[in-house]
């Protein structure tokens, strides 16, 4: 039977279309390299091939994919390319995308368990799998979101909802028995934090980074040193964040002295581990996470390194009963006679609708399986090690940090080169360079005051021949750079 003149599209049309766009996915899953993995676009080049406004009648299908493929796909930089080497790689891999496919067609809200039975149970469940596989604390209790970001914002607004007396009936502003708080992390530490901070209501002022070692992991002593100043200032300490994978080098923060500290001290910690938690699953990392099991909460993403598409981000807390104390608010149109002991995702943060997520969490899981799982972390951290290792044996490149997971800090480093500031420049230079081949893409951070490539592996597609390949157009581009040119 057809649509209606005024429905949807009719069935046998959506079967068609549907066919031709799995199609065109299983193409290019199968080969992204065939494009420019960055955009090689100008600011505006998709702009201006847009008309201004919508059209005024339905256009077909087969028009609407035309345009896709002529003017959306020019501006696409190929986080799916095995020569995505930037920021920190990431693969929406197979499973994944079909699940994403089957959650938009069913269109779940799942802000409440009658909304969405399977969403909401399906994400307890799963979110125990991954909680198993990193060997967290049973105590914790997950919940998904968006992004690093959200998740860390809902934990630091735990600590608030602990530390602030009544913060959430009469807020922080004007009120007079209420002094200074303080939160800690790393220099290193995600801009995420800073923004949570801010949003918070503790001001930009309250955030306190506290110095890095030679390895960029924060120093336990400085940490202890500046509670002790601000306890003495009358500051009270809010929380602490220590950092599994730094988002620069992948430094990871001492946690089972910090989380001493914290113990000692009554403050909450929260583990930022949305890249590299997920490590703890390879045989030889289990000790990453030595000393969260006294930790407050935890995040970690499975659209960063667990092939998952984005977005996806899973905040684990040891006291979610704090969250939803703080979050949940039910206006009559919502509530329900729901049997007592079941879980409304809407409780557990700022969020009222739901998508629901863990479908595709669980699809990658039981797709890969944990021992699938584990032997494409470990592959990645392998062909990070081969990298460093060229790096290191070379004469013109040096290695600028540790390589504990996946990601390759290093610069060019000229003999022709006068000064810190020419380094400097010729490397960026260079990183412009290779990034315009459209053969790989890798991005870069400061340590030291000095300008970084940063090489990240994380893609499934990628193999030691593209590794290989950053290697040779790195040490080919040198060639054509003059680095004691100023500009």
């Amino acid at each position: 039977m057809s649509a209606s003149p005024l429905g949807d599209m009719d069935p046998e049309t959506f079967r068609r279309e549907a066919h031709r766009v799995a199609d065109w996915i299983a193409d290019y899953l199968a080969d992204p390299s065939r494009y420019p993995v960055l955009a090689q676009v100008s600011p505006g080049d998709v702009r201006k091939q847009l008309p201004s406004d919508p059209p005024d009648s339905g256009e077909s299908f087969d028009v609407i994919f035309s345009d896709f493929e002529k003017i959306i796909l020019p501006g696409i930089t190929h986080w799916n390319h095995p020569g995505f080497f930037a920021y920190f790689a990431i693969t929406g891999s197979g499973p994944g995308v079909l699940a994403e496919f089957l959650s938009a067609a069913l269109n779940q809200q799942a802000m409440l368990w009658r909304t969405s039975p399977s969403a909401t149970e399906l994400e307890e469940v799963v979110l125990r799998w991954l909680q198993r596989l990193m060997h967290l604390p049973d105590e914790f209790e997950g919940v998904i979101y968006d992004t690093a970001s959200i998740s860390t914002l809902h934990a630091l607004a735990a600590a608030r909802e602990q530390v602030v007396p009544a913060v959430r009936e009469r807020g922080m502003a004007g009120r007079e028995d209420l002094g200074r708080f303080r939160i800690y992390c790393s220099d290193q530490t995600h801009s995420s934090i800073d923004k949570a901070v801010i949003l918070l209501g503790l001001g930009h002022e309250s955030l306190r980074k506290i110095p890095t070692d030679a390895d960029f992991r924060m120093r336990v002593d400085a940490l202890r040193a500046a509670i002790a100043d601000d306890r003495a200032e009358g500051i009270t300490p809010m929380a602490v964040v220590a950092t599994i994978g730094s988002t620069s080098t992948t430094s990871v923060d001492p946690l089972r002295d910090i989380a001493t500290i914290c113990s000692d001290e009554s403050i909450w910690l929260h583990v930022d581990a949305a890249y590299a938690g997920v490590a703890a699953m390879v045989p030889g990392f289990e000790h990453l996470l030595d000393g969260v099991e006294t930790a407050d909460s935890l995040v970690v993403n499975p659209h960063k390194w667990l092939f998952t598409p984005f977005d996806l981000s899973v905040l684990y807390c040891r006291h979610m009963d704090v969250i939803r104390g703080a979050f949940s608010l039910v206006p009559e149109y919502l509530r329900t006679t729901d049997p007592s002991g079941i879980r409304n995702l809407m409780d557990t943060g700022i969020q009222l609708g739901r998508r629901f997520r863990a479908l595709k969490l669980w699809m990658v899981m039981r797709h890969f399986g944990a021992q699938g799982l584990r032997a494409r972390l470990a592959e990645h951290m392998r062909l990070a090690r081969l990298f460093a290792a060229w790096v290191e044996a070379s004469d013109d490149f040096e290695l600028l940090a540790p390589v504990p997971f996946s990601v390759v800090c290093f610069r060019w480093k000229p003999t022709a080169a006068q000064s810190e500031s020419a380094i400097d420049r010729a490397n960026e230079r260079l990183l412009e360079a290779i990034n315009k081949t459209g053969e790989i893409f890798v991005s870069h951070t400061r340590l030291d005051n000095k300008f970084v490539i940063r090489l990240a592996v994380g893609n499934l597609h990628t193999t030691e021949v593209h590794v290989r390949l950053a290697w040779d157009l790195l040490q080919r581009h040198t060639k054509t750079i003059d680095p004691t040119l100023n500009t």
